[in-house]
């Protein structure tokens, strides 16, 4: 029996294996680099150990530490997370050498699956579904398109698409060698890139007496930068058939490499159904959560057990209902995805539920697996997900809607997040009708990431001008003051839009200028209400670092961003000539134009 284990990750996975620990009563060992020394995930283990440095190779990728440090804090068993060395059967052999329990497959097995070019070969022989290989020495034009990836590793890496021979060899050369500093590992090959494809994956769950479950599929279409972004399960519109071809296939690979433990089979399929085997993946996933709720099941909890030696029930439970989740990253989607970094002043999601697929099933039907809490930092070191947002309903529409109305009420108050591109994704027409495949991300781009409504913006700059007002006693008792105008200039961001606000005090209280249709019916340091054109909003208003930062809430029911506008305050007073100012009555939000279709990604990894 497993007393004590060390989880070899950092961050949401570590807090997410901690939370079954402490259900099941075992004792929990966290390793910690410099940057995370003060991580919420630390804070919560039971015992800690420091990994001098903050890069991944110094810390998270030294076996050798990791080994020593389960040793030193008397941990029996060590489970691999997710990232890092969860995948390497060298990391595996060193922790079953030094006697501990692994709580994962059977390092063989991980080797068979750790190349996607050996991975081939010997699910071919079992009868799983392939792409045709493609010879990059020798390919035709009627082969392209084309995809060049890694053999190893995986988010992305390593992958390049390519629509010209001419350009062939030149993204050879260029995959070879992010590979090579990514994995340790330069091979690459070639495969044909299936336009419009879905990534569909089926979860598996083996034990070491024969046994194997298929707990349904998971379609993981969404992605940016060969990254999942929204993920659910099951599969949606997928026909009976394919999904007991995939579930049969995925079984078929288990078995062939005597797989034990949670494990991932991913597919792409085409337009015309045609599904292919893409990789294994011999850990647990990022998506779990929605296979969790699904099936009212914690894998966890099941990975333990197997790495234990206990058999599964002869089936799985039967699946019920719908899940979705939304990955929260710390990035910006209007300038290429770039990763955002800073203070997290306030980091709030509505009807939180502690993490466990139980839970799932409340009538909150929400659940938040976050790596981080205010008052963290987000840094450069590590992977820019702050948090997996799930919702579990007896429908898809009713589990889409749900995660919607989470997201558009939580309080994010730190560096940008994607949390407005989640929204407005979960709104397309065409994903709630699940027409959905890897390059929906990159169509819809546009859209997706367009600015928020000008005068929307407006609404939250004056809310933060009049907070600030209150705030430093300025309007005083307001039925004793002459008229004033007051001007006050904030920039949003990130965009950096120059709002200038104009309001006046009056014996009646603060009136907005040049917005006939607003009206200023209540106002405090930490919120606002404002009537406009007859329709009362409140707008929750917050401060920081000495009044310069400010984030506004509104009304959960506009268009994002009001639903969490940052803003940075400016010189009060006349702005001067050159400002950009306002719309200076609200406006309906118009839907951008559609842009063309570009490729998109084919698959992702994590």
């Amino acid at each position: 029996m497993i007393t004590n284990l060390l989880v070899a990750g950092r961050g949401e996975i570590a807090r997410r294996v901690f939370r079954t620990c402490r259900d099941l009563g075992i004792g929990t060992v966290a390793v910690f680099s410099d940057a995370d020394a003060n991580a919420p995930y630390v804070r919560e283990a039971d015992a800690a150990r420091h990994l001098p440095g903050s890069a991944p190779a110094d810390t998270y990728l030294r076996a050798d530490l990791l080994v020593r440090a389960a040793l030193e804090c008397g941990a029996d068993a060590v489970h691999p997370g997710y990232g890092f060395l969860s995948e390497h059967p060298d990391f595996a052999r060193a922790v079953l050498a030094a006697g501990l329990t692994w709580v994962g497959p059977p390092p063989a097995a991980m080797a068979a699956m750790a190349s996607k070019t050996r991975a081939k070969t010997v699910l071919a022989a079992a009868g799983v579904p392939l792409l045709a290989p493609v010879d990059p020495a020798a390919a035709p034009e009627a082969d392209l398109p084309l995809l060049v990836k890694a053999a190893a590793g995986g988010g992305g890496r390593g992958m390049r698409g390519v629509r010209q021979l001419a350009e062939l060899q030149g993204e050879l050369k260029a995959a070879s060698a992010e590979a090579a500093a990514a994995f340790g590992d330069g091979e690459v090959f070639a495969e044909p890139y299936l336009e419009h494809g879905r990534h569909v994956e089926v979860q598996v769950l083996a034990d070491a007496h024969g046994t194997v479950w298929t707990l349904g599929t998971r379609d993981c279409s969404l992605q940016r930068r060969h990254q999942k972004v929204i993920e659910e399960a099951p599969a949606p519109a997928l026909p009976a058939a394919l999904r007991d071809e995939l579930h049969a296939a995925a079984v078929r690979a288990a078995t062939a490499i005597d797989y034990r433990g949670a494990g991932t089979v991913e597919f792409l399929v085409s337009r015309n159904g045609r599904a292919a085997f893409l990789e294994m993946n011999t850990r647990l996933q990022v998506e779990h959560p929605v296979t969790e709720a699904v099936y009212g099941i914690d894998l966890v909890a099941w990975q333990l057990r197997v790495a234990e030696g206990a058999a599964l029930p002869a089936s799985p439970p039967e699946p019920v209902g719908h899940a979705v989740q939304a990955r929260l990253y710390a990035e910006d989607p209007g300038r290429d995805w770039q990763p955002q970094t800073g203070p997290v002043h306030r980091f709030e999601l509505p009807a939180e539920v502690r993490n466990g697929p139980a839970a799932s099933r409340t009538p909150s039907g929400l659940r938040v697996d976050a790596g981080v809490a205010a008052g963290d930092t987000v840094g450069v070191h590590y992977d820019a997900m702050l948090a997996k947002v799930i919702a579990w309903a007896p429908t898809r529409a009713e589990a889409v809607r749900k995660l919607s109305h989470a997201l558009r009420r939580a309080r994010l108050h730190g560096p940008h997040t994607n949390r407005d591109l989640l929204v407005r994704a979960l709104h397309q027409p065409q994903f709630g009708a699940a027409e959905v495949d890897t390059g929906f991300l990159v169509r819809h781009h546009a859209a997706l990431t367009a600015p928020a409504p000008p005068a929307a913006v407006h609404l939250a700059a004056l809310a933060a001008a009049l907070a600030d007002g209150c705030d430093r006693s300025r309007f005083g008792p307001w039925r004793n003051v002459p008229s004033q105008p007051q001007t006050k200039t904030y920039r949003s961001e990130p965009d950096g839009t120059e709002h200038v606000v104009r309001y006046h005090l009056t014996h009646d209280g603060p009136r907005a200028a040049d917005l006939p249709d607003v009206r200023v019916l209540t106002v405090a340091r930490d919120a606002v209400v404002l009537e406009v054109a007859g329709v009362r909003q409140r707008y929750a208003v917050a401060t920081y670092a000495d009044g310069a930062a400010v984030y506004v809430d509104g009304p959960p029911l506009g268009a994002p961003p009001a639903t969490g506008t940052p803003l940075v305050a400016g010189p009060e007073g006349d702005p001067g000539p050159g400002a950009a100012a306002t719309p200076a009555t609200p406006a309906t939000p118009a839907t951008p134009p559609p842009t063309p279709p570009p490729a998109g990604p084919q698959h992702a990894k994590y």
